[in-house]
């Protein structure tokens, strides 16, 4: 049973397209990244699953049931959506943004009860920033705020939690932690996580199937060793590139090559 499945999905902006004839599943309970250069459609494809942009033609399955037989506070209980950028000017406290991800489950009224508060505490606890509850969020840190964003979608006790390159401009300390934490939400909750990534070392160690996207077209999906290859890599973003196997394991390790190193293809390097 697949989490997501999308069948010939096309979608422009007026005359511009930027998402052609795409289609691909996601399997329940994967880690799934998206890579591809700027302008590929990889945000977009993630506004479609989430249905903020509706495509001009194609269809998408959220567990087997068309997204347009969900009625908006449904999917948002089946789907948590963490964007890239979000504002961050306005006056809440911590425990006050990640409650608000209780909404879906709220009657009209929207008032808490104490299981909205558990659920709350819970979320805190698990992404550890249970300390941070009565701060301010513009007193926090990048990688404070983004683990606050990633507890306030789990309130919402999703299946599928969509990410919006989660790890840019954090340093690597929080990379790791920010990836890891979405590891523990697949093995230890059985979330699907999809993710957009620009980084394509960390979407090889933690991803189970990659996606690579150029010109809103799919280039190649499959595991890290089937999408991470010298070939299919350097044609896709138009550098050069050297791969090895990363020390860690069989997974493929990519490094950049400035003009100023003249690298000898014949040396003794396994590529994949």
């Amino acid at each position: 049973m697949a989490a997501i499945d999308i069948h010939n999905i096309v979608h422009s902006y007026g005359h511009r397209p930027v998402l052609e004839d795409i289609s691909l599943s996601i399997p329940i309970g994967s880690f799934f990244i998206i890579i591809g250069p700027n302008g590929s459609g990889k945000t977009t494809l993630m506004k479609t699953i989430s249905r903020i942009e509706t495509p001009q033609n194609g269809r998408i399955k959220i567990l087997e049931r068309p997204i347009q037989s969900y009625t908006r506070k449904h999917l948002a209980k089946t789907i948590s959506w963490v964007p890239q950028t979000i504002p961050i000017d306005f006056p809440f406290t911590v425990m006050e943004v990640i409650l608000m991800g209780r909404a879906p489950h709220q009657g009209i009224l929207g008032i808490e009860n104490q299981h909205d508060f558990k659920i709350v505490k819970d979320a805190m606890k698990f992404v550890g920033v249970e300390h941070l509850a009565e701060r301010k969020m513009d007193q926090l840190s990048g990688g404070e705020r983004q683990r606050v964003y990633i507890a306030k979608a789990l309130c919402q006790e999703p299946k599928i939690l969509l990410l919006d390159e989660p790890t840019a401009s954090l340093d690597l300390a929080h990379q790791v932690r920010i990836m890891d934490l979405m590891e523990r939400l697949k093995t230890e909750k059985g979330v699907t996580i999809v993710m957009v990534s620009h980084d394509v070392n960390l979407a090889a160690l933690y991803a189970d199937h990659l996606l690579l996207l150029k010109d809103g077209k799919i280039v190649k999906t499959g595991s890290s060793d089937q999408v991470l290859t010298c070939r299919t890599l350097e044609d896709t973003y138009g550098c050069k590139l050297l791969i090895d196997k990363n020390p860690l394991g069989e997974l493929p390790r990519i490094g950049l090559v400035p003009d100023k190193f003249k690298v000898n293809e014949k040396k003794d390097v396994k590529l994949f």
